[in-house]
């Protein structure tokens, strides 16, 4: 059965460009309800924290330099179907591969700076969402 939260950041390319409200405004607009929002920065150890699960690929330092490299907007989105609906919202991890309209196509300059992040399972958004936030920091 599909879970009803989705976990998602704001990277820094997309904070860095001003595309924060486009960006929330595309979430309300397909009917996700924000029950957590947060304007933070990672440090570089927390970033490492949160990508542990990258830890082996040759790409991870470059993550966690840039995750850590300015400013995101964590939170975490209410709505049926939450996670396959959001990953649907934001488009394909490389923007040229992005269908026409999803926040990837739209704002991501490539596969490394890609605006947007989206838990990929019902199980690790909720693991992503309690990395950011407490119980009592989500209202629905």
């Amino acid at each position: 059965m599909s879970g009803n939260i989705t976990f998602t950041m704001i990277k820094p390319d997309a904070v860095k460009a001003g595309h924060i409200g486009d960006i929330l405004a595309r979430i309300n607009n397909a009917g996700f309800k924000i029950i957590a929002m947060k304007y933070t920065k990672l440090s570089a150890e927390k970033a490492g924290e949160f990508y542990a699960v990258h830890k082996e690929r040759p790409f991870y330092g470059e993550l966690v330099d840039f995750m850590s490299s300015g400013p995101i907007v964590a939170a975490v989105l209410e709505k049926d179907n939450a996670v396959a609906d959001f990953r649907k919202l934001i488009g394909a991890t490389n923007p040229a591969e992005a269908a026409e309209g999803t926040i990837r196509a739209l704002y991501a300059k490539s596969i490394g700076e890609n605006a947007v992040h989206g838990a990929d399972s019902d199980e690790n958004a909720k693991i992503e969402a309690s990395f950011h936030f407490a119980g009592t920091d989500m209202h629905r």
